[in-house]
């Protein structure tokens, strides 16, 4: 498997039986519409596109929504490869898993109509998961990529890579998974205590329908950590987290998520902002934001105390 993928089927899993019963993936969003037109040039060529067409079928929904409609329709269609691992919640905390084992199928008349086909091989229960792995699988995100969990999924599923050990990509991924898991749990903290902090006083981390979609928001550069819009809905702010001290290549990465808000989310009258969460910065980091009037630069603490037992 070259990548692993959530795609999760209905409301709490409830087009789960039948699609693992009929051998695929599949979402909705936009009905009985054929998007094989405007598929094979690439996330930005599909948007570009369909974004339009949706906003027209659906004149109500904000940019934000469109664009996370649409992100999500390319990805389960397109941005995953044929080969990938795909996890489907189910309804008794079960993940069903599969490689994706053909392209893009229009099936007009159903429920899920956009689909893949899957070569469904078994299920995982969430509690055999690292707390990190199952945090990030139940983002509350129709389709996204699992990334910095390889070994373990392929420990969970059995699908190691010919001629890749799993012991050896284990060993191969510890670092990456240990920075991976430290930035989960600050974002996991931060999003669980919003409301506690300053930046939670001024902002909402964008929520649709009831659902936190800010979180892991998908941009054409890879998912932002948060997406927010202030409490008058003037302004959409980028959340980007880096453990430890932040680099000034930050400053470049929280830039391509704010261009891609200001050019594909904003609505007249709204403008985009970032802030950058780290536990340290340095004198580079200092001197490119000194050139830049919309990012600020944020300081985390971590406190551990030890109290003696009465």
């Amino acid at each position: 498997m070259t990548a692993a993928w959530v795609v999760r089927q209905g409301r709490g899993g409830q087009f789960a039986d039948e699609m693992i019963r009929n051998g695929y993936i599949g979402v909705d969003f936009i009905g009985d519409y054929d998007i094989r037109p405007h598929l094979g040039g690439g996330a930005e060529v599909f948007r570009g596109a369909m974004n339009d067409i949706y906003q027209e079928m659906y004149p109500e929904k904000t940019r934000v929504s469109v664009g996370l409609a649409m992100g999500n329709l390319w990805a389960a269609s397109e941005g995953i490869a044929v080969g990938d691992l795909v996890l489907a919640p189910k309804p008794d905390r079960t993940y069903q898993y599969g490689t994706v084992a053909g392209g893009y199928e229009y099936h007009p008349g159903t429920d899920l109509p956009h689909r893949r086909p899957v070569d469904w091989k078994g299920s995982i229960n969430r509690d055999d998961m690292s707390p990190t792995l199952a945090s990030t699988a139940a983002v509350p995100m129709t389709v996204f990529q699992l990334e910095a969990h390889a070994a373990e999924l392929a420990t969970l599923t059995q699908l190691a890579e010919p001629g890749q050990p799993v012991v050896q990509a284990i060993a191969s991924e510890v670092q990456e998974q240990l920075a991976f898991q430290m930035e989960k749990q600050l974002e996991d903290f931060l999003v669980h205590n919003w409301a506690n902090t300053s930046l939670g006083r001024e902002y909402d981390i964008y929520e649709e329908d009831g659902q936190p979609v800010g979180r892991q928001y998908p941009s054409d550069t890879g998912p932002m950590d948060i997406l927010a819009i202030s409490k008058d809905r003037t302004r959409l702010l980028v959340v980007e987290l880096k453990r430890g001290r932040a680099s000034d290549a930050v400053v470049g990465q929280i830039q391509r998520y704010m261009g891609f808000v200001h050019t594909e989310l904003l609505e007249p009258g709204q403008s985009v902002e970032g802030v950058i969460i780290a536990q340290e910065d340095d004198l580079r980091i200092q001197r490119a934001l000194s050139m830049t009037s919309n990012i600020r630069f944020m300081k985390y603490r971590v406190e551990f105390h030890l109290d003696e037992a009465e």
